[in-house]
Protein backbone atom coordinates (compact mmCIF):
# COMPACT_ATOMS: atom_id res chain seq x y z
CA UNK A 1 0.00 0.00 0.00
CA UNK A 2 1.12 3.80 -0.51
CA UNK A 3 0.35 5.31 2.67
CA UNK A 4 0.58 9.32 3.31
CA UNK A 5 0.74 10.81 6.45
CA UNK A 6 -0.14 14.10 7.58
CA UNK A 7 1.77 15.61 10.02
CA UNK A 8 4.20 12.52 9.91
CA UNK A 9 6.29 13.83 12.71
CA UNK A 10 4.19 13.19 15.65
CA UNK A 11 5.74 11.09 18.66
CA UNK A 12 3.66 7.65 17.16
CA UNK A 13 2.89 9.28 13.94
CA UNK A 14 6.68 8.97 13.09
CA UNK A 15 7.15 5.32 14.69
CA UNK A 16 4.00 4.15 13.12
CA UNK A 17 5.26 5.18 9.68
CA UNK A 18 8.65 3.31 10.20
CA UNK A 19 7.10 0.67 11.52
CA UNK A 20 5.11 0.26 8.40
CA UNK A 21 7.96 1.13 5.93
CA UNK A 22 9.47 -2.05 7.34
CA UNK A 23 6.23 -4.02 6.28
CA UNK A 24 7.33 -2.71 3.00
CA UNK A 25 4.70 -0.08 2.18
CA UNK A 26 5.61 2.97 0.41
CA UNK A 27 5.92 5.63 2.81
CA UNK A 28 5.25 9.57 1.96
CA UNK A 29 4.45 11.99 5.04
CA UNK A 30 4.66 15.58 5.59
CA UNK A 31 4.67 18.23 8.37
CA UNK A 32 5.18 21.80 9.29
CA UNK A 33 7.64 21.08 11.85
CA UNK A 34 9.57 17.45 12.97
CA UNK A 35 11.60 18.22 16.18
CA UNK A 36 13.72 15.49 17.42
CA UNK A 37 14.69 12.77 17.97
CA UNK A 38 11.74 11.93 15.26
CA UNK A 39 13.42 14.12 12.66
CA UNK A 40 16.63 12.06 12.95
CA UNK A 41 14.69 8.60 13.32
CA UNK A 42 12.87 9.67 9.71
CA UNK A 43 15.88 11.01 8.07
CA UNK A 44 18.00 8.02 8.85
CA UNK A 45 15.17 5.73 6.83
CA UNK A 46 14.64 8.10 3.98
CA UNK A 47 11.38 9.39 5.60
CA UNK A 48 11.93 13.00 6.53
CA UNK A 49 10.01 15.42 4.39
CA UNK A 50 12.19 17.50 1.95
CA UNK A 51 10.89 20.79 2.52
CA UNK A 52 8.56 21.81 5.89
CA UNK A 53 4.77 22.49 4.90
CA UNK A 54 1.57 21.48 3.42
CA UNK A 55 1.27 20.37 -0.40
CA UNK A 56 -1.65 19.59 -1.46
CA UNK A 57 -0.28 18.98 -5.34
CA UNK A 58 1.60 15.66 -3.80
CA UNK A 59 -2.10 14.30 -2.68
CA UNK A 60 -3.45 11.92 -5.16
CA UNK A 61 -5.44 9.05 -6.15
CA UNK A 62 -3.03 6.91 -6.19
CA UNK A 63 -2.24 6.89 -2.21
CA UNK A 64 -4.13 3.81 -0.77
CA UNK A 65 -4.64 5.57 2.98
CA UNK A 66 -3.91 8.44 4.41
CA UNK A 67 -3.27 8.64 7.85
CA UNK A 68 -3.89 12.21 9.95
CA UNK A 69 -2.74 13.06 12.97
CA UNK A 70 -3.77 15.49 15.67
CA UNK A 71 -1.35 18.05 15.03
CA UNK A 72 -3.17 18.65 11.63
CA UNK A 73 -5.72 21.02 11.70
CA UNK A 74 -9.72 20.72 10.09
CA UNK A 75 -8.37 23.09 7.53
CA UNK A 76 -5.21 21.42 6.38
CA UNK A 77 -4.54 21.70 2.56
CA UNK A 78 -3.46 18.16 2.28
CA UNK A 79 -6.47 16.77 4.27
CA UNK A 80 -8.76 19.13 2.31
CA UNK A 81 -7.30 17.71 -1.47
CA UNK A 82 -7.88 13.92 -0.40
CA UNK A 83 -11.02 14.77 0.62
CA UNK A 84 -11.81 15.83 -2.79
CA UNK A 85 -10.23 12.86 -3.76
CA UNK A 86 -12.59 10.92 -1.89
CA UNK A 87 -9.41 9.19 -0.81
CA UNK A 88 -9.39 6.69 2.84
CA UNK A 89 -8.54 9.24 5.52
CA UNK A 90 -7.91 7.20 8.83
CA UNK A 91 -6.56 8.92 12.52
CA UNK A 92 -3.38 6.52 13.07
CA UNK A 93 -5.79 4.60 16.01
CA UNK A 94 -8.11 3.94 13.28
CA UNK A 95 -5.49 2.48 11.11
CA UNK A 96 -4.09 0.64 13.73
CA UNK A 97 -7.05 -1.34 14.80
CA UNK A 98 -8.23 -1.38 11.16
CA UNK A 99 -4.35 -3.25 10.47
CA UNK A 100 -4.94 -5.56 13.59
CA UNK A 101 -8.25 -6.41 12.72
CA UNK A 102 -7.78 -10.43 12.76
CA UNK A 103 -5.87 -10.08 16.16
CA UNK A 104 -6.78 -10.01 19.46
CA UNK A 105 -6.75 -6.37 21.10
CA UNK A 106 -5.15 -5.78 24.58
CA UNK A 107 -5.72 -1.49 25.05
CA UNK A 108 -4.86 -0.36 28.37
CA UNK A 109 -6.32 2.72 29.22
CA UNK A 110 -6.23 5.06 32.33
CA UNK A 111 -5.05 8.32 34.05
CA UNK A 112 -1.78 7.27 35.13
CA UNK A 113 0.39 3.94 34.47
CA UNK A 114 -0.95 2.68 31.33
CA UNK A 115 2.10 3.00 29.49
CA UNK A 116 4.19 1.42 32.18
CA UNK A 117 1.45 -1.71 32.23
CA UNK A 118 1.24 -1.95 28.53
CA UNK A 119 4.96 -2.11 28.94
CA UNK A 120 5.34 -4.49 31.37
CA UNK A 121 2.64 -6.06 29.38
CA UNK A 122 5.09 -6.32 26.07
CA UNK A 123 8.43 -7.36 27.99
CA UNK A 124 6.48 -9.65 30.11
CA UNK A 125 5.16 -11.60 26.74
CA UNK A 126 8.81 -11.68 24.99
CA UNK A 127 10.47 -13.04 27.37
CA UNK A 128 8.00 -15.74 27.14
CA UNK A 129 8.60 -15.95 23.22
CA UNK A 130 4.81 -14.94 23.05
CA UNK A 131 4.90 -12.76 18.95
CA UNK A 132 2.77 -9.89 19.39
CA UNK A 133 2.05 -6.14 17.73
CA UNK A 134 2.51 -3.48 20.12
CA UNK A 135 1.51 0.90 20.13
CA UNK A 136 2.91 2.43 22.82
CA UNK A 137 3.72 6.18 23.82
CA UNK A 138 7.30 5.84 24.99
CA UNK A 139 10.85 3.16 24.12
CA UNK A 140 10.99 0.22 26.26
CA UNK A 141 14.53 -0.51 26.27
CA UNK A 142 15.12 -3.99 25.42
CA UNK A 143 12.01 -3.56 22.72
CA UNK A 144 13.48 -2.11 18.87
CA UNK A 145 10.79 0.29 18.69
CA UNK A 146 7.16 1.42 20.25
CA UNK A 147 5.40 0.42 17.27
CA UNK A 148 5.69 -3.08 15.78
CA UNK A 149 4.50 -5.88 13.84
CA UNK A 150 4.86 -9.54 14.02
CA UNK A 151 3.75 -11.31 11.21
CA UNK A 152 3.38 -14.30 13.37
CA UNK A 153 1.55 -12.43 16.28
CA UNK A 154 -2.08 -13.18 16.86
CA UNK A 155 -2.15 -10.64 19.72
CA UNK A 156 -1.41 -6.58 19.40
CA UNK A 157 -1.05 -4.93 22.53
CA UNK A 158 -2.10 -1.07 22.71
CA UNK A 159 -1.52 2.02 25.28
CA UNK A 160 -5.18 3.35 24.89
CA UNK A 161 -4.75 7.35 25.58
CA UNK A 162 -7.97 9.40 26.17
CA UNK A 163 -6.88 12.52 24.29
CA UNK A 164 -8.40 13.14 21.06
CA UNK A 165 -7.52 10.94 17.75
CA UNK A 166 -8.00 13.14 14.80
CA UNK A 167 -9.56 16.96 14.07
CA UNK A 168 -11.82 14.65 11.51
CA UNK A 169 -12.24 12.02 14.30
CA UNK A 170 -12.59 14.06 17.69
CA UNK A 171 -12.97 11.35 20.15
CA UNK A 172 -10.28 9.68 22.68
CA UNK A 173 -7.96 7.22 21.00
CA UNK A 174 -8.89 4.73 23.41
CA UNK A 175 -12.12 4.45 21.72
CA UNK A 176 -10.88 3.45 18.38
CA UNK A 177 -9.43 0.13 19.24
CA UNK A 178 -12.40 -2.00 20.38
CA UNK A 179 -10.53 -4.05 22.45
CA UNK A 180 -10.98 -8.02 23.34
CA UNK A 181 -9.53 -6.86 26.43
CA UNK A 182 -9.48 -3.78 28.31
CA UNK A 183 -7.45 -2.07 31.31
CA UNK A 184 -8.18 0.76 33.52
CA UNK A 185 -5.66 1.85 35.70
CA UNK A 186 -7.05 4.52 37.66
CA UNK A 187 -9.19 7.63 36.62
CA UNK A 188 -7.94 10.87 37.62
CA UNK A 189 -8.80 14.41 36.04
CA UNK A 190 -7.03 15.58 32.91
CA UNK A 191 -6.54 17.29 29.45
CA UNK A 192 -8.99 20.18 30.95
CA UNK A 193 -8.83 22.03 27.37
CA UNK A 194 -11.28 18.88 26.44
CA UNK A 195 -12.57 17.74 29.20
CA UNK A 196 -14.11 20.73 30.95
CA UNK A 197 -14.76 19.12 33.84
CA UNK A 198 -14.78 15.35 36.05
CA UNK A 199 -17.79 14.20 34.81
CA UNK A 200 -16.90 15.22 31.16
CA UNK A 201 -13.75 13.03 32.17
CA UNK A 202 -15.21 10.41 33.81
CA UNK A 203 -18.03 9.75 30.84
CA UNK A 204 -15.00 8.71 28.17
CA UNK A 205 -13.77 5.85 30.59
CA UNK A 206 -17.70 4.90 30.63
CA UNK A 207 -17.71 5.36 26.53
CA UNK A 208 -14.86 3.30 26.40
CA UNK A 209 -16.19 0.21 28.52
CA UNK A 210 -19.00 0.48 25.95
CA UNK A 211 -16.13 0.17 23.03
CA UNK A 212 -15.14 -3.23 24.20
CA UNK A 213 -15.95 -6.39 21.66
CA UNK A 214 -18.94 -8.78 23.17
CA UNK A 215 -17.45 -11.43 25.98
CA UNK A 216 -14.58 -9.59 26.03
CA UNK A 217 -12.74 -8.93 29.65
CA UNK A 218 -12.26 -5.66 31.86
CA UNK A 219 -9.61 -5.20 34.26
CA UNK A 220 -9.96 -2.63 36.46
CA UNK A 221 -8.07 -1.28 40.02
CA UNK A 222 -10.43 -2.08 42.88
CA UNK A 223 -8.53 1.03 44.86
CA UNK A 224 -9.55 3.47 42.78
CA UNK A 225 -13.26 3.86 44.94
CA UNK A 226 -14.58 6.99 41.17
CA UNK A 227 -13.53 3.80 39.35
CA UNK A 228 -14.64 0.58 41.43
CA UNK A 229 -18.31 1.87 41.28
CA UNK A 230 -18.24 3.01 37.84
CA UNK A 231 -17.16 -0.17 36.90
CA UNK A 232 -19.67 -2.08 39.18
CA UNK A 233 -22.40 -0.33 37.95
CA UNK A 234 -21.73 -0.58 34.36
CA UNK A 235 -25.00 -2.05 32.57
CA UNK A 236 -22.87 -4.40 30.68
CA UNK A 237 -23.20 -8.16 31.08
CA UNK A 238 -21.67 -9.45 28.07
CA UNK A 239 -18.43 -8.56 29.43
CA UNK A 240 -16.48 -10.20 32.15
CA UNK A 241 -14.93 -8.09 35.34
CA UNK A 242 -11.36 -8.78 36.88
CA UNK A 243 -10.56 -6.74 39.70
CA UNK A 244 -7.24 -6.19 40.90
CA UNK A 245 -5.27 -4.92 43.86
CA UNK A 246 -1.35 -3.65 44.66
CA UNK A 247 0.87 -6.84 44.75
CA UNK A 248 2.26 -6.64 48.10
CA UNK A 249 6.13 -6.00 48.53
CA UNK A 250 8.95 -4.86 50.39
CA UNK A 251 12.47 -3.53 49.77
CA UNK A 252 15.98 -5.00 49.83
CA UNK A 253 18.33 -1.75 49.90
CA UNK A 254 17.05 -0.05 46.93
CA UNK A 255 15.07 -3.40 45.44
CA UNK A 256 11.46 -4.11 45.41
CA UNK A 257 10.72 -7.53 46.49
CA UNK A 258 7.32 -8.81 45.22
CA UNK A 259 5.72 -10.90 47.09
CA UNK A 260 3.18 -13.53 45.72
CA UNK A 261 1.76 -16.88 46.10
CA UNK A 262 4.88 -17.83 48.58
CA UNK A 263 7.54 -16.80 46.56
CA UNK A 264 9.22 -13.42 46.51
CA UNK A 265 10.57 -11.85 42.70
CA UNK A 266 13.32 -9.18 42.62
CA UNK A 267 11.79 -6.20 40.43
CA UNK A 268 13.48 -3.86 38.21
CA UNK A 269 10.86 -1.08 38.98
CA UNK A 270 9.87 0.98 42.30
CA UNK A 271 6.99 2.49 44.09
CA UNK A 272 3.39 1.44 45.42
CA UNK A 273 1.98 2.59 41.98
CA UNK A 274 4.33 0.20 39.85
CA UNK A 275 3.50 -2.87 41.83
CA UNK A 276 -0.31 -1.66 41.17
CA UNK A 277 0.25 -1.81 37.61
CA UNK A 278 2.01 -4.98 37.71
CA UNK A 279 -0.71 -6.30 39.19
CA UNK A 280 -2.93 -5.23 36.17
CA UNK A 281 -0.15 -6.68 33.87
CA UNK A 282 -0.59 -9.74 35.64
CA UNK A 283 -3.83 -10.23 35.34
CA UNK A 284 -3.54 -9.57 31.31
CA UNK A 285 -0.67 -12.13 31.14
CA UNK A 286 -2.99 -14.72 33.26
CA UNK A 287 -5.87 -14.04 30.33
CA UNK A 288 -3.56 -14.42 27.46
CA UNK A 289 -2.58 -17.82 28.78
CA UNK A 290 0.96 -16.84 30.12
CA UNK A 291 2.94 -18.09 32.76
CA UNK A 292 2.50 -16.00 36.10
CA UNK A 293 6.19 -17.20 37.77
CA UNK A 294 7.76 -16.57 34.31
CA UNK A 295 5.87 -13.24 33.59
CA UNK A 296 6.81 -12.00 36.87
CA UNK A 297 10.62 -13.12 37.05
CA UNK A 298 11.21 -11.50 33.81
CA UNK A 299 10.34 -7.69 35.89
CA UNK A 300 13.80 -8.49 37.66
CA UNK A 301 15.14 -6.87 33.89
CA UNK A 302 12.33 -4.50 33.29
CA UNK A 303 13.29 -1.05 34.03
CA UNK A 304 10.66 0.76 32.30
CA UNK A 305 9.52 2.92 29.77
CA UNK A 306 11.66 5.78 28.66
CA UNK A 307 11.32 8.73 31.21
CA UNK A 308 9.25 6.80 33.90
CA UNK A 309 11.45 6.82 36.92
CA UNK A 310 14.60 6.87 34.51
CA UNK A 311 17.68 7.05 36.36
CA UNK A 312 19.69 10.23 34.69
CA UNK A 313 22.58 10.25 36.14
CA UNK A 314 24.41 9.50 39.27
CA UNK A 315 27.91 10.49 41.78
CA UNK A 316 28.23 7.01 43.72
CA UNK A 317 30.86 9.47 45.50
CA UNK A 318 28.42 11.90 46.97
CA UNK A 319 25.25 9.11 47.24
CA UNK A 320 23.67 11.15 44.55
CA UNK A 321 21.10 10.31 42.10
CA UNK A 322 19.09 12.05 39.73
CA UNK A 323 15.75 10.32 37.97
CA UNK A 324 13.69 11.51 35.41
CA UNK A 325 10.19 11.14 35.23
CA UNK A 326 7.21 12.10 32.53
CA UNK A 327 4.82 13.02 35.57
CA UNK A 328 2.83 15.82 34.54
CA UNK A 329 -0.69 15.29 35.74
CA UNK A 330 -1.46 15.90 40.13
CA UNK A 331 -2.05 12.32 40.20
CA UNK A 332 1.40 11.01 38.21
CA UNK A 333 3.05 13.85 40.15
CA UNK A 334 2.07 12.32 43.70
CA UNK A 335 2.55 8.71 43.02
CA UNK A 336 6.26 9.15 41.63
CA UNK A 337 6.91 11.51 44.33
CA UNK A 338 6.06 8.81 46.94
CA UNK A 339 7.82 5.98 44.68
CA UNK A 340 10.95 7.38 45.10
CA UNK A 341 10.63 8.55 48.45
CA UNK A 342 10.03 4.86 49.55
CA UNK A 343 13.02 3.48 47.87
CA UNK A 344 15.30 5.92 48.83
CA UNK A 345 13.71 6.52 52.38
CA UNK A 346 17.32 7.86 53.84
CA UNK A 347 18.17 10.62 51.08
CA UNK A 348 17.45 13.84 50.69
CA UNK A 349 14.57 14.29 48.13
CA UNK A 350 14.31 16.89 46.02
CA UNK A 351 11.28 16.82 43.52
CA UNK A 352 11.51 19.26 40.71
CA UNK A 353 8.42 19.98 38.55
CA UNK A 354 7.62 21.71 35.18
CA UNK A 355 4.11 23.40 34.56
CA UNK A 356 3.61 22.43 30.58
CA UNK A 357 0.84 20.62 29.72
CA UNK A 358 -2.15 22.89 29.28
CA UNK A 359 -3.90 21.15 31.75
CA UNK A 360 -0.85 22.08 34.16
CA UNK A 361 -0.62 25.70 33.29
CA UNK A 362 -5.18 26.46 33.97
CA UNK A 363 -5.77 28.52 36.06
CA UNK A 364 -8.44 26.78 37.31
CA UNK A 365 -6.61 23.40 37.47
CA UNK A 366 -3.66 24.22 39.45
CA UNK A 367 -5.34 23.48 42.68
CA UNK A 368 -5.20 19.65 41.66
CA UNK A 369 -1.53 20.01 42.50
CA UNK A 370 -1.85 20.44 46.62
CA UNK A 371 -0.34 17.81 48.73
CA UNK A 372 1.34 16.22 45.77
CA UNK A 373 4.78 16.55 46.96
CA UNK A 374 3.78 15.11 50.77
CA UNK A 375 7.31 12.93 51.26
CA UNK A 376 10.08 15.24 49.17
CA UNK A 377 11.90 17.29 51.52
CA UNK A 378 12.41 20.20 49.25
CA UNK A 379 10.62 21.44 46.14
CA UNK A 380 10.49 23.42 43.23
CA UNK A 381 8.25 24.04 40.54
CA UNK A 382 9.19 25.45 37.20
CA UNK A 383 6.82 27.31 34.25
CA UNK A 384 8.23 29.58 31.57
CA UNK A 385 5.78 32.38 30.31
CA UNK A 386 6.25 31.53 26.81
CA UNK A 387 4.52 28.30 26.99
CA UNK A 388 1.84 30.60 27.88
CA UNK A 389 1.45 32.33 25.02
CA UNK A 390 2.15 29.46 22.63
CA UNK A 391 -0.99 27.97 24.19
CA UNK A 392 -2.67 31.19 23.97
CA UNK A 393 -3.32 30.69 27.80
CA UNK A 394 -3.96 33.87 30.44
CA UNK A 395 -0.83 35.05 32.38
CA UNK A 396 0.08 33.70 35.47
CA UNK A 397 2.63 35.08 38.02
CA UNK A 398 4.32 33.07 40.65
CA UNK A 399 2.50 34.55 44.02
CA UNK A 400 -0.77 33.28 42.02
CA UNK A 401 0.70 29.78 40.87
CA UNK A 402 1.96 29.16 44.54
CA UNK A 403 -1.39 30.21 46.61
CA UNK A 404 -2.83 27.92 43.85
CA UNK A 405 -0.75 24.64 44.21
CA UNK A 406 -1.11 25.25 48.46
CA UNK A 407 2.93 26.01 48.35
CA UNK A 408 5.50 28.85 49.26
CA UNK A 409 6.05 31.70 46.51
CA UNK A 410 9.62 31.05 46.65
CA UNK A 411 9.39 27.82 45.58
CA UNK A 412 8.01 28.50 42.13
CA UNK A 413 10.14 30.10 39.13
CA UNK A 414 9.10 31.43 35.72
CA UNK A 415 12.52 32.85 34.86
CA UNK A 416 15.08 29.69 33.38
CA UNK A 417 18.12 31.33 34.00
CA UNK A 418 16.92 31.57 37.34
CA UNK A 419 15.88 28.16 38.03
CA UNK A 420 19.09 27.03 36.26
CA UNK A 421 21.21 29.04 39.02
CA UNK A 422 18.99 27.24 41.70
CA UNK A 423 19.62 23.65 40.38
CA UNK A 424 23.09 24.10 40.44
CA UNK A 425 23.48 25.40 44.18
CA UNK A 426 21.69 22.38 45.32
CA UNK A 427 23.50 20.41 47.55
CA UNK A 428 24.47 17.09 46.38
CA UNK A 429 25.63 15.01 49.00
CA UNK A 430 22.97 12.54 50.16
CA UNK A 431 20.53 13.32 47.82
CA UNK A 432 17.74 12.70 44.96
CA UNK A 433 16.22 14.87 42.06
CA UNK A 434 13.42 13.88 40.77
CA UNK A 435 12.96 15.87 37.78
CA UNK A 436 9.21 15.65 36.31
CA UNK A 437 8.23 17.24 32.64
CA UNK A 438 6.72 16.37 30.23
CA UNK A 439 8.37 19.36 28.60
CA UNK A 440 11.91 20.66 28.01
CA UNK A 441 12.64 22.93 30.76
CA UNK A 442 12.61 26.05 29.44
CA UNK A 443 15.46 25.11 27.44
CA UNK A 444 17.93 24.42 30.22
CA UNK A 445 20.42 22.10 30.07
CA UNK A 446 19.21 20.35 33.27
CA UNK A 447 22.04 17.30 33.20
CA UNK A 448 24.26 20.63 32.97
CA UNK A 449 23.26 22.04 35.80
CA UNK A 450 23.02 19.01 37.82
CA UNK A 451 26.43 18.02 36.30
CA UNK A 452 25.65 14.69 35.06
CA UNK A 453 26.02 13.48 31.32
CA UNK A 454 22.65 13.51 30.65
Amino acid sequence: MHIHFIAIGGAAMHTLALALKKEGHEISGSDDEIFEPSRSRLAAANLLPEQEGWFPERIHAGIDVVVLGMHAKADNPELIRAEALGLTIQSYPAFFKEYTKHKTRVVVGGSHGKTTTTSMIIHGLQAQGVPFDCLVGASIPGIESPVMFDPNATLAIIEGDEYLASARQPIPKFHVYQGHIGVITGIAWDHVNVFKTMADYQRQFELFIDTLVPNGHLIYCLEDSILKEMVEQHPRTDIQRHGYSTLAYTYQQHTAIVQHQGREYPVGIQGRHNMQNLAAACVVNRLLGGSEEKFLQSMVNFRGASKRMEVWGQKPQHNFLAIKDFAHSPSKVKATVQAVREAYPNHRLLAMLELHTYSSLSRDFLPEYQGVFQGADDLAVLYDPHALVIKRLPVLNAQEVADSMGISSGKVFSDPTVWAKFVQSQPREDSVFLCMSSGNWGAVDMAGCMDIDG
